[in-house]
């Protein structure tokens, strides 16, 4: 609900604070007394198009704020969020236009870009006049309009669910498709690059392993004589004969020697089983540098077929097993890619089925609520003098989408026999005004979200059809707050908030001014709207009896 509505420096306004009330806010005024003016510049702070030139003459800047209620699960709260605003219990529009023409938007002190203000205002007010290009007179909200009076929610989320399903099945298709097509183009490389690396089949590890191995065969050869000579050395021939041959000496000494050569005897026998160890280990490494030129040659070939695959396919050496396992997993999925094609496809078809099901459901119930809707509007349509009219809600086939698969189009025919088309081309003037009232009485479930605006809705009517919208405004404005500017006493007295419009000229300054009536100067304003400039006994008495009403 707009609760306040600040105006600083705008077209003729100086200064000007309004506070509005639920329910029926009427504004009247003479011709030309700034009521437009009023609108233009709530459609400023809304972000709505508007004049260019809307500052002042002599002030600097024009400044504009509005504060609307804001109670829990509002959509604004939605749009402010996804915008990162923060939002309270109330919410603040302010808009400033620099002389120069620049235009500055805040929403509860946040700087917000003007797309930002204009999706927050959608969700805050609704103008119905002869300008309006939104609401109902925009064939896009039909639909959704059409499923709001149906109250069908659970067929919609129905569709929605079964599109989301056909959505998600076509994706998966058309990405294995192009998976499929992918492979394909490397078909003969996947089915020469797997026969090569399994021909070779490359052990992690192995890489290192062959080049020690060469490492320790290249130069086995260069150090083999020496280890033969120690071995030699070492050997019978060598250390352990001339040992053993100092043991059996000593041994035969012994006896004769009084226990002089005891420690010497088993210091020797440790020293030749240190001896036996070294001619062992010396004899084993002699005999694994013992190697066949050819295992050289192979050692090398395996080794440099590894790395040259490795380079061929830039992957490290240790990699090229699961390298191989991964050209082998795509080669998997292209030879079970068209039965999984086929299984996606088949999945495609059912969830378009139960899309269509889903979809003709809906479309059958929102053609059952076409009818309903129709023969609600009829009924309004009479007392506002629109009688010879008919209004048909057309349904047609649609680019199936979320929301099902038909196209929904208000249309009216003015006159019997005259063909039928959309609201906004063929209603005209203040025949429009009455239609969007008539819709939006009609789908009021929903409205006490906006507040309404209507412009000069009872142009061109008086009497009992100006009593009769003003009577659909005031029940309209039971579950809603309801701004309408009008000419007509009829409905200003249904009013619960009544504003008077007025111009003033202080020395040589023109001004517009609005002004909160008590009931004495809102029954004086009827009587005015009655009877013109001179507000005769009769009519302040046909301005109580319609204030009684």
């Amino acid at each position: 609900m707009l609760r306040t509505l600040d105006i600083r420096d705008m077209l003729i306004i100086d200064r000007l604070e309004l506070v509005f009330g639920p329910g029926l806010n009427v504004l009247t005024g003479e011709t030309g007394a700034g009521k437009s003016i009023l609108l233009d510049c709530l459609g400023f702070v809304l972000g709505w198009r508007g004049r260019a030139e809307l500052v002042r003459q002599g002030a600097d800047q024009g400044e504009v704020t509005a504060v609307f209620e804001l109670p829990e699960g509002h959509p604004a709260r939605a749009v402010l969020a996804e915008a990162g605003i923060p939002a309270g219990e109330e919410l603040i529009l302010r808009r400033v236009n620099a002389r120069d023409g620049r235009k500055s938007a805040w929403i509860n002190d946040r700087r917000a870009s003007g797309e930002v203000l204009r999706t927050v205002s959608a969700s805050l007010v609704e103008l119905h006049g002869q300008q309006d290009d939104g609401g109902l007179t925009n064939p896009r909200g039909h639909r959704a309009a059409l499923d709001q009076f149906a109250g069908h929610d659970d067929l919609l989320v129905g569709v929605r669910s079964a599109w989301a399903a056909r959505s998600g099945a076509a994706r998966r298709l058309a990405a294995a498709r192009t998976a499929l097509g992918e492979v394909r183009a490397e078909e003969d490389f996947l089915r020469h690059a797997v026969a090569e690396l399994d021909a070779l089949d490359p052990q992690p590890g192995e890489e290192a392993t062959l080049d020690a191995e060469r490492r320790l065969m290249q130069g086995a050869e260069k150090i083999r004589a020496d280890v033969a000579r120690a071995v030699q050395a070492l050997g019978p021939e060598g250390a352990e004969g001339a040992m053993r041959d100092a043991d059996r000496w000593l041994q035969g000494a012994a006896d004769r020697a009084e226990g002089r050569l005891d420690g010497p005897l088993a210091a020797l026998d440790r020293a030749l089983i240190e001896l036996g160890e070294a001619l062992a280990g010396t004899e084993s490494a002699l005999e694994a540098l013992s190697f066949d030129p050819r295992a050289l040659e192979a050692c090398e070939e395996r080794l440099f077929a590894i790395r040259a695959l490795a380079r061929k396919h830039s992957v490290a050496p240790d990699d090229l097993g699961g390298f191989a396992a991964e050209l082998r997993t795509r080669l998997a999925a292209l030879d079970a890619g068209e039965a999984g094609i086929a299984t996606l496809e088949a999945e495609l078809a059912e969830a378009g089925r139960r899309f269509d099901a889903a979809a003709a459901t809906l479309s059958a119930a929102r053609k059952a609520a076409a009818g309903r809707l129709d023969a609600a509007m009829a009924a309004e349509l009479a007392p506002l003098k629109l009688d010879r009219a008919v209004f048909a809600t057309a349904i047609t086939p649609g680019e199936p989408g979320p929301e099902g698969a038909d196209q929904v189009a208000f249309t009216v025919a003015t006159n019997p026999g005259a063909p039928a088309g959309p609201l906004d081309k063929i209603a005209s003037g203040g025949e429009l005004s009455r239609f969007l009232l008539a819709l939006k009485v009609v789908l009021a479930r929903g409205a006490d979200a906006l507040t309404l605006i209507f412009d000069e809705i009872d142009r061109g009517v008086g009497g009992a059809t100006a009593d009769a919208v003003g009577r659909r405004l005031a029940r309209l404005a039971e579950g809603a707050q309801v701004l309408v500017v009008t000419h007509s006493p009829q409905v200003a007295a249904r009013g619960r908030d009544h504003f008077r419009v007025a111009k003033r000229v202080t020395d040589g300054m023109t001004t517009s001014e609005v002004v909160a009536l008590s009931p004495d100067e809102r029954r004086d304003e009827i009587a005015r709207m009655i009877s013109g400039a001179e507000v005769t006994p009769a009519a302040r008495a046909a301005a109580e009896d319609l204030l009684k009403g």
